[in-house]
């Protein structure tokens, strides 16, 4: 089945990872996806339906540029996936781990990247996909996110960046309700990326998620003609599974991490 023929798709930060798996999973569903990234390879991706666009989401005329690409290659923006993400980057400094770092001991460039490359970031792009949204009436924005938003992991800017999104997306979700827009923040589980399966043997991945299985249930809600009853929420990969009943690519449905489990 093809449930998203003829929608266009945009997902930012989609070289590796989540958003690889989003792309390709709403592309196998019929979508035209437009990926962008910094070191994203540009153009047609072989005999798919994605087309890469270099873009550094930190420069808000690359960012404009992105999107007139899109609308000049496309009708409009039907799906937007934000998972284009910062911080992560020089995770040793001096020979030092400093991701777990107390906040007086933290890098400051760390608070800055993640609020410039991700919810920054996110805003600007929905900004921009929600003009044709809004004008047609009719869209999805969806907002990665994860627990840290709600119960400490990692540091406290990690936190603090991930509360502003998922705060972002309620109050979008409310002022473009009007206008048949649904947004939401997904939060996915443990999910076997190129960087998690690096450190696969340190790691239990017997509850883990493909890449394709966030995109799946990215699928799922953009497939949904009801999906304006999840608008404002947060929503769990996992369970998304269960209520639609799509499963992971390797057939097992991953059981949703709960709130005490985080």
């Amino acid at each position: 089945m093809r449930p998203l023929e003829d929608k266009i798709a945009v997902v930012t930060g989609g070289t590796e990872g989540v958003g690889r798996g989003i792309a390709v999973e709403l592309a196998a569903r019929g979508a035209r996806v437009f990926v962008t990234g910094r070191s994203i390879r540009e153009g047609p991706h072989d005999d798919t339906k994605i087309f890469g666009i270099r873009c550094d989401h930190r420069d808000d005329r690359e960012v404009v540029e992105a999107f007139e690409q899109v609308a000049r290659e496309s009708t409009a923006i039907d799906i937007l996936v934000n998972n284009v993400w910062g911080g992560y980057e020089q995770m040793l400094e001096n020979g030092v781990f400093t991701w777990g770092k107390p906040f007086w001991e933290q890098p400051i460039w760390r608070w800055d990247a993640m609020f410039a490359a991700g919810v920054r970031a996110h805003y600007f792009a929905s900004q921009l996909a929600a003009r044709s949204m809004v004008a047609r009436e009719s869209g999805l924005i969806v907002n990665i996110s994860f627990w840290s938003a709600q119960k400490y992991i990692g540091n406290a800017a990690y936190g603090v960046s991930k509360a502003a999104t998922d705060k972002m997306t309620a109050d979008m979700a409310k002022e473009i309700r009007p206008y048949g827009v649904a947004v939401v923040s997904l939060y996915p589980g443990m999910v076997r990326t190129e960087k998690v399966m690096q450190a696969s043997a340190w790691l239990d991945l017997s509850n883990s998620e493909s890449p394709e299985f966030i995109g799946r249930a990215v699928s799922a809600l953009a497939a949904d003609a009801d999906v304006m009853r999840h608008t404002g929420k947060v929503l769990v990969a996992a369970q998304l599974g269960i209520d639609y009943g799509f499963t992971d690519i390797d057939g097992k449905t991953p059981r949703p991490i709960r709130f005490a489990e985080v």
